[in-house]
């Protein structure tokens, strides 16, 4: 997939920026796109901008709710949406409606639902108030030294940042569960309350799922303090690229950053 901006970013390849000695890496070859930036390509970073600035992370931060909600094993479990979850903007969830963890999950990851994220929250660990503390302690045990959770979803609040850095190391791990990539490649689901009424159906909030060759997700995110945020995964012809951008200049660099990204990895072997 070719752009005019990959043609440009190209043509920089020639540039003296780029013409370094063979093994060397640019630190910033791609200064404006973003606040904070990291790309890896098979499991090392290569280009970089202030990895580690904490900074705000949108619904990125849906993330670490969904490794807590993996790692507790329950995707079978009942979860009964309450009123706190009912009035989050979302897929139009129901006080009083039943849905497996595994449903709940699919409209958080595919839709960014926050009503289906504040139930999952409640319903692992009792509140939103114990499931942040759990956060918290997850993200110490995995190194995140850059980030503090304040709430599930990822809503502005003061306490709550995140890096790029910390990004990846949260992402490879969810990449541990091949359920999480299942639903974050899907362009759509559908989910049924299992009182067997009306079932939902939702869209992808990651325009580039279905568009481009590989993509596997992860997530999208935007509010008005973090701005454009994503953590984008895909494989292709052997390769992966990971590619973490927060406060972004706009969308579409991303699928730029890719191409360079899969172009410079089947040219090193």
């Amino acid at each position: 997939m070719v752009s005019r901006l990959s043609l440009i970013f190209g043509l920089l390849l020639c540039a003296p920026a780029w013409a370094e000695a063979p093994g060397t890496l640019p630190r910033n070859p791609f200064p404006q796109i973003a606040t904070s930036y990291l790309v890896e390509i098979d499991g090392s970073a290569v280009w970089e901008k202030q990895p580690h600035r904490p900074l705000p992370a949108a619904s990125l931060i849906k993330l670490m709710t969904a490794l807590l909600v993996v790692e507790s094993g329950r995707p079978d479990a009942p979860v009964t949406i309450d009123h706190a979850a009912a009035l989050q903007p979302g897929i139009g969830l129901r006080s009083g409606e039943k849905f497996h963890v595994r449903d709940l999950l699919a409209a958080m990851l595919i839709a960014s639902a926050n009503d289906a994220c504040r139930a999952l929250a409640d319903a692992t660990a009792g509140s939103q108030a114990d499931f942040v503390r759990r956060m918290n302690r997850r993200a110490q045990q995995l190194g995140l030294r850059d980030s503090r959770f304040a709430n599930a979803c990822g809503h502005d609040a003061a306490q709550q940042h995140t890096s790029a850095h910390d990004l990846a190391l949260l992402a490879r791990q969810l990449l541990k569960y091949s359920e999480i990539t299942a639903l974050t490649s899907k362009r759509g689901a559908r989910i049924t309350p299992l009182d067997g009424k009306l079932s939902i159906s939702f869209a992808s909030r990651n325009a580039l799922i279905g568009h481009y060759p590989g993509i596997l997700g992860l997530k999208t995110g935007y509010t008005r303090q973090a701005g454009k945020c994503q953590v984008i995964y895909a494989e292709r012809d052997g390769h992966q690229v990971l590619q973490i951008m927060l406060h972004a200049r706009r969308w579409g660099d991303a699928v730029d950053i890719l191409d360079l990204a899969f172009d410079r990895a089947r040219r090193s072997h």
